[in-house]
């Protein structure tokens, strides 16, 4: 028979074999089942760390395997792979998860995809990426969040999500291990490949596709979709070194683009306004802390009992005047980094390394922003233009270009968090993880009131739970406005082709159907099943 069990140890604990499994039998005694102590395997399912009530603690979850031999849930195997035969062809447009495991559904098919990225393959983007910092420079097409991978690759690789309704996630985390992730993102609770080791990950992925007859073309940018009798049949595509345009035709176009391709949300408002609708999104700053205060707080000031827990982690959650107020890709022992898109703005965003050891941890904190909350500014010039569903990008585009004004270069705006609080300038900053740099800014007299107001009372009521959250080392920069999309592209929930655009998949975080690497992952696969 199989059973699960879970067990709390301290921290020192962790490496005692001969208790675990003492705690494992204890367990079964109190669920009252019979066995023989040699008949008993388990397997470490779950991990999580509980650092409440000032105390360590470990809560392990095991699967237990009694007089039988341990074995794979079949939902959860690997899957089958094969050669693409030719018959069927997609088009995916975006290397991103969404695009990638829908690739590698469409192969146990047997299903050639042909996907389309606009950046760069890795090993191109990633010096890209890096002259943000050295140069000064943005190359609107590769950079944080155009290129192979995905937004995913360079910030982070969390591979956590509450998105279990979507997919198998076990699934999802033996396709990244199969890949070369380390084995342990299947049984961490937060689970998190780092952005030092993802890249390589990716790389392999391409590979296989590659070598089961799939293509990649990258620095080929989307400029049009291809219709014919009323149904999407290809797309029609700029190369960014030649500059020759090119077609590419197939059985069905999957679009897999991110949330930060605003070009693509006007590709398709000019073709089929219809086929977008507002949604909510957030909009907020990037809080940088030492990493040893959060540590502190969240060990109860016992991090040196907690050096092999690793950096600290922190999820916060609040309601300010009927919005949400919370944190975002929290970023232990992290970084934070430009993530803009185009040399007129800019964004900023979080990673991490696979180890989590820099001396800074960081969050997103951001307001919830609904499509009433948008300024009647950018809502009449969407209307005006004939789709009104585009207000949130103009105004995700216009606090981008005001942030831009407020810094320098690529030099971001920054404040004290204790200045933001007592409306004040900062006079000086502490050593940050910011590469481009930061400039002094008020931030509390250019950000939206409605905004700034409630991050302000959001922050008190942080500190209320983890004490010392707002102090003199917290550093505010500005500003994260990419953690979702403002617009969402419409698909049937039965067949996930967007009604409007017979031909047309939409899927993944730029689609408005995910958020974060595995439940795009998973909605690529989603859609992909269903194109044949």
């Amino acid at each position: 028979m199989k059973t699960t069990v879970s067990i709390t140890l301290k921290p020192e604990q962790e490496k005692s074999s001969d208790l675990i499994r003492k705690l494992i039998f204890r367990e079964l005694n109190a669920k009252r089942i019979d066995f023989q102590k040699e008949d008993v395997k388990y397997v470490q399912e779950k991990k999580s760390v509980d650092a409440r009530h000032g105390g360590l603690k470990l809560h392990i979850k095991y699967s237990v395997f009694i007089g039988e031999d341990i074995s794979e849930n079949d939902e959860d195997k690997l899957p089958e792979w094969k050669k693409a035969d030719g018959h069927k062809t997609a088009i995916i447009v975006g290397s991103g998860p969404a695009g990638l495991f829908g690739a590698l559904t469409l192969l146990e098919k047997g299903i050639k995809p042909v996907i389309i990225e606009r950046g760069e393959a890795a090993p191109e983007r990633k010096r890209t990426i890096a002259a943000i910092s050295t140069k000064q420079t943005v190359d609107s097409n590769s950079n944080y969040c155009f290129g192979e991978g995905g937004a995913g690759t360079f910030s982070d690789g969390k591979l956590y999500t509450r998105s279990n309704k979507r997919g198998n996630i076990t699934r999802i985390l033996k396709i990244f291990v199969n890949f070369g992730a380390d084995p342990k993102i299947l049984t961490d609770a937060h689970p998190h490949i780092g952005t030092d080791a993802l890249p390589q990950i990716i790389m392999n992925m391409r590979n296989k596709i590659v070598e089961l007859g799939g293509e990649f073309h990258f620095n080929t940018k989307v400029t049009e979709l291809i219709i014919e009798n009323k149904k999407v049949t290809g797309v029609t595509a700029l190369d960014l070194y030649t500059r020759e345009t090119k077609s590419f035709k197939g059985d069905a176009v999957v679009l897999a683009t991110g949330h930060s391709a605003s070009d693509i949300y006007r590709m398709i408002a000019e073709t089929s306004p219809a086929s977008l609708e507002a949604k909510t999104f957030a909009v907020g700053v990037r809080v940088e802390h030492p990493r040893k205060i959060i540590d502190s707080i969240q060990f109860h000031g016992k991090s040196e009992k907690a050096e092999n827990l690793g950096a600290a982690e922190y999820r916060l959650v609040t309601q300010v005047e009927d919005r949400g107020v919370y944190s975002f890709c929290m970023c232990p022992g992290g970084f934070v980094v430009p993530s803009q898109t185009g040399p007129d703005e800019i964004v900023v965003n979080g990673m991490s390394n696979k180890n989590r050891n820099s001396l800074w941890s960081n969050a997103a904190i951001v307001v919830e922003t609904r499509p009433e909350d948008i300024p009647q500014t950018f809502t009449e010039r969407a209307k005006k233009e004939g789709c009104p569903a585009l207000a949130g990008l103009y105004f995700r585009d216009h606090l981008e270009k005001l942030t831009k004004n407020a810094g320098e270069g690529q030099k971001a705006p920054a404040q004290m968090m204790t200045d933001f609080m007592y409306r004040r300038k900062s006079e000086e900053f502490p050593k940050t993880s910011y590469t481009p740099g930061i400039v002094s800014s008020r931030l509390d007299q250019w950000i939206p009131s409605s905004i700034a107001d409630r991050l302000r009372q959001g922050f008190k009521n942080f500190d209320r739970n983890m004490k010392g959250y707002i102090c003199d080392d917290a550093l505010m920069i500005a500003m994260e406005t990419r953690t979702s999309t403002p617009v969402r592209i419409l698909r049937d929930k039965e067949s996930l082709e967007c009604p409007e655009l017979p031909g047309l998949y939409p899927c993944g975080e730029g689609s408005g159907y995910a958020g974060g690497i595995v439940s795009s992952a998973m909605d690529g696969e989603n859609v992909c099943r269903k194109l044949f």
